[in-house]
């Protein structure tokens, strides 16, 4: 009989605690809070068209308003909607609201992720990811290295009978600059579409559910992150071996200051592969796509691009 009164506790424990936070926070806004432990997390992460809310938003928002609470990866959670509130909240962060992630998603991200530690380090951080930013502009062989990276992408579409799928160049394209910029690895370089491989792996993971069983993208994503640490952490060791060959690029920043740990330059080198992966490829991959849908558009920036004076 013990089991069996053990398991039952163990349930009402996992029950109680997943609807306790509907009790103790009455004037939250309205909402579900789905099923104990997986709450709605496997509905929120439905895929959808880009261009739509998707399922779950546009059903919850019809049912409790833009602002709505809910249960997801594992944590009560207020979903907002509204772009008014929305902005509100980024106007105040640090001082009225922090900025963070799920609980579960700092085991992908690491503890020493920008976008999970607060207060003094996450203002640490992100001065220097601003020294990035400044460095790689000032770099006279920026654009050059851009130019390169994309001659090098087009060039290898020859040979693929004219099929490809434009975002995922985008992709390869965006994480190449990326590369290039912070660790000075040229797509050419085999160690390049090492961590490519890696970190595609951590981006499947890294919104789905926090299940960490061998087999899951949740897991794998966590292996691809310690796989992408271990490859950084062999380049910085070259690179300190090699002192007197120091090349242009940010990780001789990160390597010249004694403010982070080994594990925080680690985390920062992924910090810059995240921020500007998603964002960067999408945005031109828009681009792109609705030029193709205007000619006449796309004959204004073929009139305004300016000629190659060589």
């Amino acid at each position: 009989m013990a089991a069996p009164a053990i398991l039952l506790a163990l349930l009402l424990t996992l029950v109680l605690s997943h609807f306790l936070p509907l009790l103790l926070n009455p004037k939250a806004p309205r909402g579900s809070f789905g099923w104990p432990l997986v709450g709605e997390t496997l509905r929120f992460l439905t895929p959808h068209a880009s261009n739509t809310l998707g399922s779950f938003l546009e059903d919850h928002c019809s049912r409790y308003g833009r602002v709505f609470k809910s249960h997801l990866f594992c944590t009560p959670t207020v979903v907002s909607c509204d772009q008014e509130l929305n902005h509100f909240i980024l106007q105040n962060e640090e001082r009225l609201f922090q900025c963070s992630y799920p609980r579960p998603i700092h085991g992908i991200l690491g503890k020493s992720s920008m976008l999970v530690v607060l207060g003094e380090d996450h203002k640490r951080l992100r001065n220097l990811a601003l020294a990035l930013v400044t460095s790689t502009k000032l770099k006279p062989s920026y654009l050059g290295d851009i130019e390169r990276i994309a001659l090098h992408i087009v060039g290898s579409w020859h040979g693929k009978g004219g099929n490809i799928t434009f975002c995922e160049e985008a992709r390869k394209f965006a994480f190449s600059v990326i590369v290039k910029q912070v660790l000075g690895l040229s797509p050419e370089e085999p160690v390049t579409a090492m961590i490519l491989e890696d970190f595609l792996t951590f981006m499947k993971g890294l919104i789905s559910f926090p299940l960490r069983i061998p087999g899951t993208p949740y897991a794998k994503a966590v292996q691809a992150r310690e796989r992408i640490s271990s490859t950084v952490k062999g380049i910085i060791e070259e690179r300190r071996k090699a002192d007197c060959c120091k090349r242009d690029d940010f990780l001789n920043v990160l390597l010249s200051t004694d403010e982070l740990s080994d594990e925080e330059k680690v985390s920062f080198v992924l910090d810059s592969l995240l921020g500007g992966y998603e964002t960067t490829s999408l945005m031109i991959s828009m681009v792109v796509y609705f030029l193709g849908q205007s000619a006449q558009d796309l004959d204004l920036v073929k009139v305004h691009t300016i000629p190659d004076q060589a």
